[in-house]
């Protein structure tokens, strides 16, 4: 019984899967190996968005009905979906989810309908798009962000709306610098024809970019018109005297500087390009060494926006710029960007600015004092040490010649009293012969010397 129901199951889902939508027509087409099935909607009577189309459907075509809006995610469970063409209808509104799950989708034409506005964001839900024709719409603006979505697509069709602006980063989209390329030019189609183009230095460029010699665009008509205002009558661009316009150049006057800490320092650049172009300084990076995360970390938030000095040259179209930093500290290091800007286009030159910290000198360690040995005494000294040889007599022994010298003159004067007297020379070379010999015997013993007065008044009495 279970058995009957899952088959019953698996058949009216197989059923579903297979069947068409009212009002349309399935088809196989071949594509080399496999089958491809296509969808086909064109009958007036369809007013919305059918729901039941086969999940394997490859190209869906609705055009001629009076689709009105296109709901959100409305092709949801069309994941093989390779080709999808709402052409002439009567859209007025797209939600921006309205292609979800679309990963497969390459072509998307939205030709002949009411459309004002387009979801340029929606463009992130088909990764793999690389068509999409918006030809013949009531479209009045392009906005500067549809450039984030439009890398991909190779061929856009915008001709036949209201437009009259050109935003400057298409322009940087589709005429890349040489620094900016970054590997091989992608070629594009562009349908730009059929607006009402004010006469800017925007579609002069395009104008004459696309006719240059290897160009990465390629306009399907040539014949662009323009006017001075929306009141005026229409010219031809080529005829609309705008060959002055010029994209900004910029020229710094360093790409590294690298200053102490502490210091001042002024980065310059200086900028051409016609018409004269507005110059802004941009701090897009800060240091990233490997010491200084903790400065990272408290850092403003970059990019962030300077202020500038800015100087007009007497030239017209040249402009310069100086920025002045005082006081260098870490956060001041990093990548900053002289930005220059006109009606033509935008250019950009990097400075890279090193802050290096004053290194200073680390002290030497003192020297400690060395303490000089004290002076041994007389019986520590080495064997191979001798005293200084003392052949003069010191003052003591001086003194007690002094003292001898005159009893013995007394003696001589009264010989009677001492008969038995040497003369006074050999008297006094025997005392000295003493007190040399009882020095002597004095350094050889250690027992404390005895005093020398008394052992010559001793010898007198002898």
């Amino acid at each position: 019984m279970y058995l009957l129901v899952l088959i019953h199951i698996l058949q009216s889902s197989l059923s579903a899967v297979q069947s068409c939508p009212a009002l349309c027509v399935c088809s196989y087409g071949n594509s080399g190996i496999t089958e491809l099935r296509l969808v086909q909607c064109s009958d007036p009577g369809i007013s919305a968005v059918p729901i039941n189309v086969p999940a394997d459907t490859v190209k869906l075509r609705l055009e001629k009905t009076l689709i009105s809006r296109v709901p959100r995610a409305a092709f949801y469970n069309l994941s093989e979906l390779r080709f999808l063409w709402l052409t002439y209808n009567s859209i007025t509104s797209i939600h921006p989810s309205s292609f979800v799950n679309l990963k497969a989708l390459r072509e998307l034409r939205l030709d002949g309908n009411l459309l004002t506005s387009f979801p340029w964001e929606g463009l992130r839900d088909m990764p793999r798009l690389q068509t999409l024709g918006l030809h013949n719409n009531r479209l009045s603006s392009l906005p500067a962000h549809a450039s984030l979505f439009l890398p991909n697509i190779t061929y856009l069709d915008l001709s036949s709306n209201r437009l009259t602006i050109l935003p400057v980063e298409l322009l940087d989209l589709w005429f890349p610098l040489p620094g900016q390329q970054g590997g091989l030019v992608q070629r594009r189609v562009l349908g730009l024809h059929d607006n009402p183009w004010l006469c800017d230095c925007q579609i002069s460029m395009v104008m004459s970019l696309s006719m240059s010699l290897g160009s990465p665009v390629v306009l399907m008509d040539q014949l662009l018109i323009c006017r001075r205002s929306l009141g005026q009558s229409a010219m031809m661009v080529t005829q609309a005297g705008m060959s002055r316009c010029m994209r900004p150049s910029v020229q710094p006057a360093a790409t590294r500087v690298i200053s102490p800490l502490g210091s001042n320092v002024i980065l310059r650049c200086d900028a051409t390009g016609y018409p004269t172009p507005t110059l802004t300084w941009i701090k897009t990076s800060a240091y990233t060494g490997c010491c200084q995360q903790d400065i990272l970390e408290n850092s403003d938030q970059l990019p962030r926006n300077l202020e500038s000095f800015m100087q007009e040259s007497p030239r017209v179209g040249v402009r310069w710029s100086i920025i002045s930093l005082n006081g260098l500290s870490y956060k001041d290091a990093g990548e900053y960007r002289c930005q220059a800007r006109n009606m033509a286009g935008i250019s950009e030159a990097p400075i890279k600015l090193k802050v290096v910290g004053v290194t200073r000198l680390s002290r030497l360690p003192k020297k400690k004092p060395q303490k000089t040995p004290p002076k041994s005494p007389s019986k520590y000294r080495k064997p191979n040490q001798t005293a200084a040889p003392t052949n003069t007599p010191s003052m003591k022994e001086n003194r007690i010649l002094q003292n001898i010298t005159p009893s013995i003159n007394k003696t001589q004067m009264a010989p009677n009293l001492l008969p038995k007297v040497f003369p006074i020379d050999k008297y006094i070379k025997r005392r000295k012969m003493n007190l040399t010999d009882a020095k002597t015997s004095i350094k050889s013993t250690s027992e404390p010397p005895k005093n020398s007065t008394t052992a010559l008044f001793s010898e007198t009495l002898v």
